[in-house]
């Protein structure tokens, strides 16, 4: 192949240059579009996809319970119930379980961690990591409320059916009246006890269904001291309310708060712990509940059944 035939390849005549720049003119533009194009479609789709930091915050939260699943948070707790598991947990081998089992199959009670130690015989570094979180509720430390059964005749009673007021005063008799049937005029008879704190008696009796045992009237909101000792002069509990029972391990939250002791967080907090734990043996368990009122669980086991 001759020099003029190679040259005549790349010879243009001004027709083939100015469509050859055309074409080279489209391509550019083609590209130009393409690039314009897809940098705007990315900023219209990005804030699609925008992290949301309230949501976040709530993944990043989830994960860290997820991780603490596993981990085991002890809470206070009245030793004299430590089960099997628990004690298992503790730390306790199954002989020094066995020990406490066996003392508290006596109907005995162990009232401090130094008297825990002597039953179960657990070590002196055990004891140190276990008794911080021991509980021992007053009752275990006294004979406990008879049943509701009894509870009319546990009720301390006057000797007479009217209270006499002073040795002055000898000749005036105020009749004792039944509590459970006091109107709000009645009570107001008692110094100290005006439109409002009757008022609220009345409605925490009503919310009770009577009051069964003395110890309730200190539970009402801002009767002092003085003021419930004046009431018990006029008034007695002469007929304790028939009480239906709830039971602890097959009531809902809704039915738990219809107890005045118990309120919704409470209540929604048994049914979690009923259902984590298992069915709850003991009325002691419930100690082991946030903000489980433990100086009334006394009187709450009182409307309660296992």
């Amino acid at each position: 192949m001759s020099n003029r035939d190679i040259k005549s390849h790349f010879s243009f005549n001004k027709q083939e240059r100015n469509g050859i720049f055309f074409l080279l003119l489209i391509i550019v533009a083609l590209q130009l579009l393409y690039y314009l194009g897809t940098t705007f479609l990315y900023s219209a789709i990005e804030p699609q996809f925008k992290v949301n930091a309230e949501l976040q915050s709530e993944i990043d939260q989830l994960k860290i319970n997820f991780a603490r699943q596993d981990s085991i948070v002890v809470y206070d707790y009245n030793p004299n119930f430590i089960t099997d598991y628990k004690g298992y947990v503790l730390g306790m081998s199954p002989e020094e379980i066995d020990r406490l089992h066996k003392f508290r199959a006596k109907n005995a009670f162990v009232n401090s961690a130094l008297e825990f130690q002597e039953v179960t015989m657990i070590s002196d570094s055990l004891l140190r990591a276990m008794s911080p979180h021991f509980k021992f509720p007053t009752w275990t430390q006294k004979e406990k409320f008879v049943s509701i059964s009894k509870t009319t005749s546990s009720v301390p009673q006057k000797n007479t059916p009217t209270a006499v007021l002073g040795a002055s005063n000898a000749s005036y008799n105020i009749i004792v009246k039944d509590l459970n049937l006091a109107t709000a005029m009645d009570l107001r008879e008692v110094v100290g006890v005006g439109e409002v704190l009757s008022a609220r008696i009345i409605k925490f009796r009503d919310r009770l269904g009577g009051f069964v045992v003395e110890k309730q009237l200190e539970h009402v909101y801002g009767l002092e001291k003085e003021v419930v000792a004046r009431i018990w002069e006029r008034f007695q509990i002469k007929k304790a309310p028939n009480i239906i029972k709830i039971n602890i391990n097959t009531a809902s939250a809704s039915e738990l708060v219809r107890l005045v002791y118990i309120n919704y967080k409470l209540a929604n907090r048994i049914v979690a712990y009923r259902e984590y734990n298992g069915v709850i043996s003991s009325y002691d368990q419930l100690l082991d509940i946030e903000d489980f009122p433990s100086e009334k669980l006394d009187i709450i086991q009182l409307y309660l059944q296992l």
